[in-house]
């Protein structure tokens, strides 16, 4: 147990702890060959997959088709997606769906795929477009199940597996779709498919992941439940993620980050994300940054910001990233994890700041009005947070400071 972790920070609700639900999953190499008995399951084909169209032209889904094949499940590809997808990709996805006779979806791919599986999914049997169920501005709520899904994640970084929410780009920031129905009737971890995402996106899905992680163990949900899931992505992403990126036939290292994303992806889940993922959605959706490297610049500038307001759990974090705090009061290791954390981003080639991305410090403002906006993520950090200090955070992003 880390030095600093005692009883002063546990959470301990009140009430009774509410675990939500996690899909029935199989999770280690090799864990494909449970796809056949997971089928059989669920009611067999036809089958629709929603693949990322890398991952079909270069046949890495080859072990998905080759088990349907071997069972003489009839399957359909769908493919037709791009990162970050929009409200619209999302519709026309979905009307691909509907238009079909399929009894199940599977989804593999990065998180942008798993979201389409999901919606397509769901609303396979749920009516009216899916405009009308954005958290933001729908009116309409889900009300049918839907088919049944598998998910197979080939990144380690979303979590997108395990959880209830679908992402979709608008014109100025991001929105999701939000319902239990949305989570995966089963889920397969297998390392394997990890191997060949190149450095780039091997690093920002991880830092996506590790950031899953801290903003569960920061929020104000957090639970003695959640903190065992999050401290532990902390510590098996912190110690494989340079080596990962550096590696990619490295599979000590592909391994500890698949299983460290799918438990940082269980940790959000139940406790959730919060500052850092809200000013990252504008990113996304005003200059079409990446998710995970939207996150990965801001995660000193938030924390260092908010940092007053989560010291104590910030010190725990320095420790399980694998640092000794022998010796170090509990603000100085703070602010230590805070500078590790800016440390192994910039180790793995994100860049330090929002220029680094080419976006002008003239959007500073454009980004904290539509950042404010994100009411369900700031309702979890553990400082309420302004517009105009949700700008300081944007401009500090800018300018490479980081503590105040």
């Amino acid at each position: 147990m880390a030095a600093f972790f005692n009883e002063t920070i546990l959470r301990s609700p009140a009430g009774a702890t509410i675990i939500k639900p996690v899909p029935h999953t199989a999770i280690g190499w090799d864990a494909i060959a449970q796809l056949s008995g997971l089928l059989q399951q669920l009611g067999g084909g036809p089958v629709l997959i929603i693949a990322d169209p890398a991952l079909v032209s270069l046949d890495i889904i080859r072990p998905v088709l080759d088990i349907l094949a071997a069972q003489q499940t009839p399957y359909t590809i769908y493919s037709d997606l791009i990162p970050e997808p929009t409200v619209a990709t999302g519709q026309h996805a979905i009307d691909f769906g509907r238009n079909g006779n399929f009894n199940l979806v599977i989804g593999f791919g990065g998180g942008s795929a798993l979201d389409m599986a999901k919606l397509v999914a769901v609303f396979a049997h749920n009516a009216g477009p899916v405009s009308d169920y954005l958290n933001l501005s729908g009116t309409k709520k889900i009300e049918q199940r839907g088919l049944p899904k598998i998910l197979i994640p080939t990144t380690s970084g979303t979590g997108a597996e395990v959880t209830n929410i679908s992402v979709l780009a608008l014109e100025r920031t991001k929105d999701v779709v939000v319902h239990d129905y949305l989570l995966a009737d089963a889920a397969i971890v297998d390392p394997a498919f990890t191997m060949s995402v190149p450095p780039r996106v091997t690093a920002a899905t991880g830092a996506d992941a590790l950031t899953h992680a801290i903003e569960a163990f920061l929020s104000v949900n957090a639970t003695s439940y959640s903190d065992g899931l999050a401290l532990h992505a902390i510590r098996l992403i912190g110690s494989s993620l340079q080596q990962a990126v550096a590696d990619g036939s490295n599979r000590e290292a592909r391994a500890a980050m698949a299983y460290g994303s799918y438990l940082a992806g269980m940790a959000f889940f139940n406790a959730g994300v919060g500052a850092i993922h809200a000013l990252a959605y504008p990113l996304g959706g005003q200059f079409h940054l990446a998710h995970g490297e939207s996150n990965a610049v801001l995660i000193p500038y938030v924390l260092g910001y908010i940092l007053p307001s989560c010291t104590e759990r910030l010190a725990v974090v320095y420790e399980a990233l694998g640092h000794s705090a022998e010796g170090l009061r509990i603000p100085e290791a703070a602010e230590k994890c805070i500078d590790a954390l800016a440390a192994l981003t910039a180790a793995v080639r994100i860049p330090k700041t929002l220029g680094g991305f080419q976006i002008p410090e003239s959007a500073a403002a454009a980004l904290a009005a539509d950042g404010i906006l994100q009411k369900r993520l700031l309702a979890r950090c553990p400082m309420d947070l302004s517009e105009q200090q949700i700008h300081e955070i944007y401009a500090r992003a800018f300018t490479g400071v980081y503590r105040h």
